[in-house]
């Protein structure tokens, strides 16, 4: 028989070993703010592994999946119950019930703590989604029997109708179970946009069926630049590097996207950036008879060919890529680029000055809107409507184009002035490839300083379009990592966070709630313990370094 001290030691150890009661985390926790948040004086609902989750059919698929994350996040083992004429068993719930009356809003959601219930209402998957992200906010981030939720009464919606992040997998290439992740990570901060963008210079990430050589040829680059691209001497690795996903793994990435409430915008970026695109096919060059290499340097911007010729070839090319394209990605919306066409290539080229005669346009600007408007009307035959950076504004553009703007305050005005709805990406505060500190000793990055404060505190509506009553015209935002000093999963891990936490904010919540003392508050207490309990890096010095740092 052991010591009655063992005895007692054990006893202890295999009572800290079991989940026990566990009161819910903070209502003051929840990031993004909620519009409104009412708390009772007293009383709450128990939830243990006796509860079910009741839904109605529309949302059995975020059953599946609140069902998992709160196995995942609390060991809590919860049944699920079709909501039909049979009563469940259970003594408490989780009811995921849809409500298109008292839901007056796109993505809105309202969440009800009281009696013996957890009720989430919401009239579309996207307001279902972000209700159960709240809800699991509530809960502890580690194993429990049992956890008291307080009653509460939330109401909830988005102050825009676009969150958008974006990733970029031609530079560098991510695993597909990572491009999965990055959508939960963009799901549980409530944005509802992941803008893929699959080819640029250096590569072509999609398979292609129509031009298989994009794909043997297009995919590759020989290998990959070694430090800034300002660098002197240039150096590179020597090491083959590229690859491409399969279709099958974006019909796979795209249903996972779509529990989770998440719109997926894929972008093939032309005229410009398109070197892996000539590497394949030269003939669609301006150099029909040159051999072109993918690129292995970034910064292309009129040092290195990489437009589109404007020939047959060419548009029936883009016809047929777009459109094979469009036909995987269901969601309305597909983005063209149209960004940092070099001009310099077509104003050396003969058949194109030909083609702009021909076509009676004004010049190289004429060039690239017809470009655009060629590829918006093969992307109309899909149903599909045209996103494009900011620069396809440079010729008369139809109204009906998407801008988003990765310039200042400045293009944002005149796209909106001109009539079009705008995404705001400016490169300050958005692009989260960008420094967040100014320590010499960081990561390697392109440039700029983009610090935690300075995205929290951005506004994405310009004062001058709330005089001009053009307000409206701004959809959204969207913040931009560029992959070109991004290698590997965890630099991007750490490029985002908690940058995506501060735009989440921005974006949802009502501008007058907000408050960045209370934020960081937040992040210390509630969020950077999920970075850790999802094993995900993040920069650790957002206090320290801030915009007035010099």
């Amino acid at each position: 028989m052991l010591p009655t001290f063992h005895r007692i030691f054990s006893l202890v150890l295999i009572l800290l070993s079991i989940p026990v009661l566990t009161i819910a985390q903070s209502i003051d926790d929840i990031t993004p703010m909620p519009v409104e948040v009412i708390k009772e004086a007293r009383g709450h609902v128990s939830i243990n592994n006796k509860a079910q989750i009741v839904f109605d059919k529309q949302f059995g698929a975020q059953a599946e999946f609140l069902q998992e994350m709160l196995a995942a996040q609390t060991g809590l083992k919860l049944p699920l119950h079709p909501n039909t004429a049979a009563k469940p068993k259970a003594s408490h719930h989780i009811r995921l019930v849809l409500d298109t009356k008292t839901i007056d809003k796109a993505e809105m959601y309202t969440l009800t703590v009281s009696g013996k219930d957890v009720t989430i209402r919401a009239k579309d998957t996207g307001g279902m989604v972000y209700g159960i992200q709240t809800l699991l906010q509530l809960f502890p981030l580690k194993q429990v029997r049992e956890v008291k939720i307080p009653d509460v009464q939330i109401k909830d919606y988005p102050r825009f109708a676009y969150r958008g992040m974006h990733l970029d997998v031609v530079r560098h290439m991510f695993p597909v179970e990572f491009i999965k992740k990055y959508i939960d990570y963009l799901s549980f901060h409530k944005l509802n946009t992941f803008h893929w963008h699959l080819t640029d210079d250096q590569g072509w990430r999609i398979e292609m069926e129509s031009y298989p050589k994009l794909n043997s040829v297009g995919s590759w680059r020989k290998e990959t630049l070694i430090g800034h691209f300002k660098d002197t001497p240039i150096r590179y690795d020597g090491k083959r590097y590229g690859g491409y996903y399969t279709k099958d793994e974006i019909l796979d990435v795209i249903n996972y996207a779509s529990v989770r409430g998440i719109n997926i915008i894929p972008e093939i970026d032309i005229p410009g950036h398109s070197r892996a695109t000539i590497a394949a096919y030269p003939e669609l060059s301006t150099r029909p008879d040159t051999t072109w290499n993918v690129a292995t340097t970034w910064g292309m911007y009129n040092r290195q060919n990489n437009v589109l010729q404007p020939n047959p070839a060419t548009f029936q090319f883009l016809e047929t890529v777009f459109q094979e394209v469009a036909d995987l990605f269901p969601y309305e919306y597909f983005h063209l680029g149209g960004d940092e066409t070099s001009k310099k290539w077509w104003k050396e080229d003969s058949v194109s000055q030909q083609f702009i005669k021909d076509h009676n346009l004004k010049d190289e600007k004429g060039l690239q809107t017809y470009f655009v408007e060629q590829v918006a009307s093969y992307l109309a035959a899909k149903g599909k409507k045209v996103i494009g950076w900011h620069e396809i504004l440079e010729g008369d553009l139809s109204k009906s184009t998407l801008i988003m703007n990765w310039g200042g305050e400045k293009e944002g005005i005149a796209a909106a002035t001109r009539g079009h709805q705008v995404i705001m990406a400016p490169g300050h505060p958005l692009y989260f490839d960008h420094y967040q500190s100014k320590d010499p000793n960081d990561s390697l990055a392109i440039h700029g300083y983009n610090p935690l404060d300075a995205v929290y505190n951005f506004e994405p509506i310009p004062a001058a379009l709330r005089e001009q009553k053009l307000d409206h015209y701004i959809i959204g935002a969207q913040a931009n990592l560029w992959a070109e000093y991004i290698g590997n999963t965890a630099k991007v891990e750490y490029m985002v966070f908690p940058r995506m936490t501060a735009l989440s904010e921005v974006l949802w919540s009502q501008a007058e709630k907000k408050n960045f003392t209370d934020f960081k508050r937040r992040l210390n207490t509630a969020i950077i313990p999920r970075y850790t309990s999802w094993g995900a890096k993040y920069f650790p010095h957002f206090e320290r370094w801030t915009m007035e740092q010099k």
